[in-house]
């Protein structure tokens, strides 16, 4: 698929484009309020004016700005089909975790 194995444990997966520096996360959640199963992750340059500006706007967020202890900051909301959207800002941490896959 053109990327290569950042993370790799039971429940997550990071990936990284092997064109420019684009990366795909998939995370199997215990469990996830119905209908979703599925979390889609958008990383934002400046997570909380990002989050301050959508609320601006009328969205509302079931999770504010917090720091995760994977090292990100996240914030939660849910389109209207019900998905999670998780808005978050990793810095170097989303290509380069401690727990980084050794190569």
């Amino acid at each position: 698929m053109g990327f290569g194995l950042i993370v790799g444990e039971p429940h997550y997966a990071r990936f990284k484009s092997i064109v420019g520096d684009a990366t795909f996360s998939v995370h199997a959640a215990d469990s996830v309020a119905a209908p979703s199963q599925t979390i889609i992750y958008f990383e934002c340059m400046s997570l909380d004016a990002t989050v301050a500006a959508l609320k601006g706007k009328g969205l509302e967020f079931f999770q504010d700005p917090r720091d995760e202890p994977w090292l990100w900051r996240e914030a939660r909301l849910r389109d209207p089909s019900g998905n999670v959207i998780c808005l978050y800002r990793a810095g170097s941490n989303r290509l380069d975790p401690p727990w980084r896959v050794k190569r």
